[in-house]
């Protein structure tokens, strides 16, 4: 997983009826672009994150796209 600072975090639910998580990458602590990240979520919560398989980082490019 590779990610930069402006890209979006999409953590989506374990279970049935798990809200999905939805937050922009404010700070990348690995190295070249690898995790830990500081993500900010869209409730104003903020957490440092090694991110599952459960999570994907959509680039503003790809999302422009689509």
């Amino acid at each position: 997983m590779r990610a930069q600072v402006g890209d979006r975090l999409h953590v989506y639910g374990r279970h049935v009826g798990s809200p999905e998580k939805v937050g922009r990458i404010v700070e990348v602590r690995g190295d070249d672009g690898s995790p830990p990240y500081v993500v900010r979520f869209e409730d104003g919560h903020e957490a440092l994150l090694f991110p599952g398989p459960d999570a994907v980082v959509e680039h503003p490019s790809e999302q422009q796209k689509g």
